[in-house]
């Protein structure tokens, strides 16, 4: 072709498809970008979800159970429910269980009388409250736990009321059949 004065030179003919050398355009890589930018986090939700929802279950199903947990409430827990443990009691077990309407902590210890005189002390009541042949724990908060009160053993229990709420309102019942060495069981509630 042949160059003639002003007129400018001939623009190279851009194959069809784009300037991109020839190659046709990649739509299937866009449409893979965008379904991959929706389904990853689609899926992590799912998954998420369905673990969310099962973990929901073991802990249902263990509020249910009402597995007490081997050794000290934590001192959180020691404090917003009004409780200590008497230092060096054995057998040491608590539980947890909250709703919307009341929160309680379950508590059980094995301990000496005279370390449970000074706890009772400390929970603001003493031992000329406890009651003999008194179960303060009721058969439904005790199933909770699995606890089992029946007869044939030496109970003595207590309802110790602190005051106006929110202060909590312990349940104490004592298994009193080895004198020196009573098992004491304790249900504190808080309602708001």
């Amino acid at each position: 072709m042949e160059h003639t004065g002003n007129q400018a030179p001939a623009a190279p003919e851009q194959p069809i498809g784009g300037g991109d050398g020839g190659r046709p355009p990649r739509r299937w890589l866009k449409a893979v970008i965008v379904f991959l930018l929706i389904a990853i986090p689609a899926g992590y939700l799912y998954i998420s979800a369905l673990q969310s929802r099962g973990g929901g279950g073991d802990k249902e199903e263990q509020a249910t159970d009402g597995q007490l947990e081997e050794g000290w409430p934590s001192r959180l827990q020691r404090r917003i429910y009004g409780m200590s443990v008497p230092y060096y009691a054995t057998g040491v077990a608590h539980y947890e269980d909250n709703s919307w309407k009341s929160s309680s902590l379950y508590l059980q210890f094995t301990t000496t009388p005279a370390k449970f005189d000074k706890w009772l002390k400390s929970v603001g009541t003493n031992a000329s409250a406890l009651k003999d042949g008194e179960i303060t724990i009721d058969a439904d908060e005790a199933a909770v736990v699995g606890w089992k009160f029946g007869s044939g053993h030496h109970w003595k229990g207590t309802v110790h009321k602190q005051g106006d709420r929110p202060r909590p309102e312990l349940e104490i019942t004592a298994n009193m059949d080895d004198p020196k060495h009573p098992k004491v069981y304790v249900v504190s509630t808080t309602t708001p």
